[in-house]
C-alpha cells in the first residue's frame, strides 16, 4: 500500500540493484560494501532528472559525514556534506546538500519512503530467484532459518553459485560450522 502510494508522490523515484557477483568481485578488489553502496547511491544521484536540493543518506559508515563524502567524491553533481566545513565557492554555486546520518529513516520522511521502496524491492527479488531456483530462500537476511538452511544445502549443491554474497559474515560462519561438524 505505501508502496504505491510513495511513487504516486514523489517527484522522482530511482532504485538500482547491487548483485552479489558484484559485491563479491568489489570485495575481492578490496573495495568495502560502504564504498560500493557509496558507488550505486552517486549513481543514482547523478541519474536524477529533477531538482535534487538535498539528498538524504541513512549512513552506513561509523562517522555519517565519511559516507557523505564518499558520495560527494564520486557524484558529477556539485553537491555539500552536510556537518562538513564548506569551501567558500561550495557556498555559492548552490551545490545539493547531501545530508548523511544514522537512522535517517526514523528522523526523515524521505528516507523512510526509500527503505520501503528498497525493502519492497528487495523482497520482490528474492521472490524471484526463488521461484527461478526453485530453492526456498527465505528472507535473505541471516537471521532467518530458512536462509540459513538455503546456504548450507547450497554449499553441498551448488545450486545458489552466482546468486550468493561469498564475502558475507553469514557465509563464513556456516563454513566454520561445517568444518567444526568434521571433528
Amino acid at each position: 500500500m505505501l508502496f504505491g502510494s510513495i511513487f504516486e508522490i514523489a517527484a522522482e523515484v530511482k532504485t538500482g540493484i547491487i548483485t552479489p557477483e558484484e559485491i563479491n568481485e568489489a570485495m575481492q578488489k578490496g573495495i568495502s560494501l560502504n564504498e560500493l553502496e557509496a558507488i550505486h547511491f552517486a549513481k543514482l544521484l547523478d541519474s536524477m532528472s529533477s531538482d535534487v536540493r538535498s539528498f538524504y543518506l541513512d549512513s552506513p559508515d561509523v562517522i555519517a559525514e565519511k559516507f557523505g563524502l564518499r558520495l560527494k567524491m564520486l557524484s558529477s553533481k556539485p553537491t555539500r556534506v552536510v556537518g562538513i566545513k564548506a569551501r567558500k565557492e561550495e557556498l555559492q554555486s548552490k551545490p545539493i546538500k547531501l545530508i548523511a546520518e544514522h537512522k535517517a529513516d526514523v528522523k526523515y520522511p524521505v528516507v523512510s519512503a526509500a527503505s520501503i521502496i528498497a525493502k519492497v524491492t528487495r523482497d520482490e527479488e528474492i521472490r524471484k530467484l526463488e521461484k527461478k531456483l526453485k530453492v526456498p530462500i527465505g528472507s535473505g537476511y541471516p537471521s532467518d532459518y530458512k536462509t540459513i538452511e538455503a546456504v548450507r544445502k547450497h554449499l553441498k549443491t551448488g545450486k545458489l553459485s552466482g546468486h550468493l554474497r561469498m564475502h558475507w559474515k553469514t557465509m563464513e560462519n556456516i563454513k566454520q560450522m561445517k568444518m567444526s561438524n568434521f571433528y
